[in-house]
C-alpha cells in the first residue's frame, strides 16, 4: 500500500497547458491525460500501439500537467474530461481528498504480480518512479558531494534553479532548507541562502527551461532527476548524475481511474499494457529513459540504483504537509529569487 510518505510527488503547472475538448470515450476507447512532452511522446509511440494490439482498445491523450488535470476534472463537476489520470504525489493527494478516483482493484490486472505490491493501492498504481539529485558537466566541473555544495564556489557560479512548480524542485529546495535547519513545512532557510549567492548563480529559470539551459553552456550544475539526465545524455551532453552524500530522493508516477467514467475495464486494460513487461522494457530504453515498475524490467545501468527495493532507502517526503503550502512557496521564490 502507498503511505502518504511513498506515494508520488507532483509534476506540475508549468502554466496552463491547453484544456482540450471532453471525448467521450467510445466502445473499445479510452481518453487518458498524459504529461506533455517526454511521457507523452513515449505513450504515443508505445502505449498506444500495444493497447491496440492487445486488447483493441483506442487511447486518446489529452497532455495536461498534474495540477490542471486536478483543476479540470474538479471544474467538471462529475462529467469527468477523461477516465485516467497520471500524478505524482502532491496531486495525487489532492486529487484523493476531492473524491476525483474510483477505488481501484489491483487484482484485475494481469500483471500485477510483476509490480512491487507497495506500488498498488486503493487509488491506482505506480507506472514509473524517478530519483532527483544533482546533474554536472563533468567536463567543468568536479562532482559536487551534496546540497550545500551547490552554493559554494566553484558550483555557485554556474548553478541553475528553478522554483516550486514541479516535483523535482520542490523536493531539491527541501532538501537544500533541510541543510540549514529547515524542514518539509519551512523552506525559508533555503531561500535566505539563495538569497545571498543569487549575484553569482548562473541561471534562474522555468522548470521547463532548465534543460536547454544546460544544454546550451548556461549552466554546469543543477537539480533535476535522472530522467532528464539520461535525455540529455542522449543527446551527446556532457552531464553526470550525484546521488547527494544526504540521499538521492525518489518520488513515484501513478495511474487512477476517474470518478463517474464509463470506460473502466478499458482503463484497467490500459493500466495492465503500461506495466506489462514488454511497455516497460520499451519505456527504458533512449529517448524516454523512464525508471521502470515492473521488478522484471532490468534498471538502466547508468542510474544511481540496482534494483527498486534500493528506492525504498531513499528521502520521500509528506505531500499532504507539503500541499497546503506550495502555493506560498511559489509565490515566494518568483518574488525573491528573479534576476
Amino acid at each position: 500500500m502507498f503511505t502518504r510518505r511513498r506515494v508520488l510527488a507532483g509534476a506540475t503547472a508549468l502554466g496552463g497547458a491547453a484544456l482540450l475538448p471532453t471525448i467521450a470515450a467510445a466502445k473499445g476507447g479510452l481518453t487518458a491525460a498524459i504529461y506533455p512532452g517526454t511521457w507523452e511522446d513515449a505513450y504515443r509511440a508505445i502505449v498506444i500501439p500495444a493497447l491496440k494490439k492487445t486488447y483493441d482498445v483506442d487511447l486518446e491523450l489529452q497532455p495536461l500537467f498534474a495540477v490542471d488535470e486536478v483543476a479540470k476534472a474538479k471544474a467538471a463537476r462529475g462529467a469527468p474530461p477523461f477516465d485516467c489520470f497520471v500524478l505524482d504525489p502532491g496531486p495525487r493527494i489532492t486529487a484523493i481528498e476531492a473524491g476525483l478516483f474510483e477505488k481501484f482493484d489491483g487484482k484485475k490486472l494481469s500483471n500485477a504480480s510483476k509490480v512491487p505490491s507497495a506500488f498498488i493501492d486503493e487509488w491506482g498504481i505506480c507506472v514509473g518512479a524517478q530519483v532527483v539529485g544533482i546533474a554536472y558537466n563533468p567536463k567543468k566541473l568536479p562532482a559536487p558531494k551534496g546540497w550545500k555544495d551547490l552554493l559554494t564556489d566553484p558550483w555557485v557560479s554556474r548553478l541553475g534553479i528553478t522554483g516550486f512548480q514541479t516535483t523535482f524542485g520542490t523536493v531539491s529546495l527541501i532538501e537544500i532548507a533541510k541543510q540549514f535547519g529547515g524542514s518539509e513545512t519551512n523552506i525559508d532557510p533555503a531561500l535566505v541562502e539563495l538569497k545571498k549567492v543569487l549575484p553569482k548563480i548562473a541561471a534562474v529559470g522555468q522548470p521547463a527551461a532548465m534543460p536547454g539551459l544546460f544544454q546550451q553552456g548556461q549552466c554546469d550544475v543543477m537539480y533535476t532527476n535522472t530522467q532528464t539526465v539520461a535525455t540529455l545524455k542522449g543527446k551527446g551532453v556532457d552531464i553526470e548524475f550525484v546521488k547527494p552524500e544526504s540521499g538521492a530522493v525518489a518520488f513515484y508516477t501513478t495511474l487512477h481511474i476517474a470518478k463517474g467514467s464509463d470506460a473502466i475495464d478499458n482503463a484497467y486494460k490500459y493500466f495492465d499494457t503500461v506495466v506489462s513487461t514488454p511497455v516497460q522494457e520499451a519505456l527504458t530504453k533512449p529517448p524516454y529513459n523512464f525508471l521502470p515498475a515492473n521488478k522484471d524490467v532490468p534498471i538502466p545501468p547508468d542510474l544511481p540504483m540496482k534494483s527498486l527495493d534500493e528506492m525504498s532507502t531513499y528521502v520521500l517526503h509528506d505531500w499532504a504537509k507539503i500541499n497546503p503550502l506550495r502555493a506560498g512557496w511559489i509565490e515566494k521564490f518568483n518574488k525573491e529569487m528573479a534576476k
